[in-house]
């Protein structure tokens, strides 16, 4: 097997599971380098920098299989522990984010922020469009929710009222975190989107101002905002329509356990009462 790889002349190799010494002594005595138990995902990762295949048997491989796209193949030992690095590749497809911390609980919170930020731009990559932070968009919502339920009447204004008082969490609670006055500021925001349909003004974050994001450029994308009012709804839903039917079954079980009609008395029996003497 060593002898099928060493024909190609690879300067490295790199298996998903284990290799012997014996194995690894001839690989190194032909010059080549050799990387074992790699999880499947970073094989993956390798093949797509270096544009290479993964093949399964040695007797398979073939010249276009072996990966010649990286430039430079290093191992550098940082801390206690030793990092394998391919870098300078002609057309990488993949790449590593290596993370550094004090701490693992400082490392945790930079992979979760990380890990959120990709998500934001895959999501942005997959739909552009956006739309204003801040609460801008839930206060926007929250208006053309009421303008809609004033044209109503009857118990079907209700709906209407219930989620767009349910929108203005958003502005509320980010008014709260900042230590604004939340009454003020969100009569403020009321009055400005009332005035200007449409309108980017939201609530500042750092100082609790009303300002317009597009000026201070914050923005979230649609795809997130639409999902999140999505989930909402179909949460609320759920729990009404959990609570009808529990609020049913008590119902049932208390009308069968109320009380019943006159009973009737044995006939035998009430004749022999009546013959007894008083």
């Amino acid at each position: 097997m060593c002898e099928e790889i060493a024909a190609f002349k690879p300067d490295v190799v790199v298996t998903e599971k284990g290799l012997s010494d014996l194995a690894a002594h001839f690989l190194t005595k032909a010059g080549i380098s050799a990387i074992r138990r790699l999880r499947k995902t970073d094989n993956n990762r390798i093949a797509r920098a270096c544009g290479a295949t993964i093949v399964h048997r040695t007797e398979e491989i073939r010249e276009s299989d072996i990966g010649t796209g990286a430039g430079l193949f290093e191992v550098v030992k940082i801390g206690d522990e030793f990092f394998t690095f391919v870098v300078d590749c002609k057309a990488p497809k993949a790449c590593t984010i290596l993370l550094r911390g004090a701490s693992k609980d400082l490392l945790n919170e930079v992979e979760r922020n990380l890990v959120d930020a990709m998500g934001v731009a895959r999501n942005i990559c997959m739909d552009p469009r956006l739309v204003p932070g801040g609460g801008a968009c839930e206060m926007s919502i929250s208006r053309s929710l009421a303008e809609a339920a004033s044209k109503l009447e009857g118990v079907e204004t209700w709906p209407y009222k219930a989620v767009g008082a349910a929108m203005e969490v958003i502005p509320r609670t980010l008014a709260q975190n900042c230590g604004a006055n939340v009454i003020r500021t969100l009569t403020k925001l009321r009055a400005k989107h009332a005035e200007e349909p449409g309108c980017s003004y939201g609530i500042n974050g750092d100082t609790g101002e009303i300002t317009d994001m597009r000026v201070l450029g914050i923005w979230e994308p649609l795809a997130v905002k639409t999902q999140t009012i999505k989930t909402a709804v179909e949460s609320a839903q759920m729990l009404l329509r959990i609570d009808d039917i529990v609020s049913g079954i008590t119902r049932k079980q208390k009308g069968g356990a109320g009380p019943r009609g006159p009973e009737v008395e044995d006939a035998d029996q009430a004749d022999t009462e009546r013959q007894l003497p008083e």
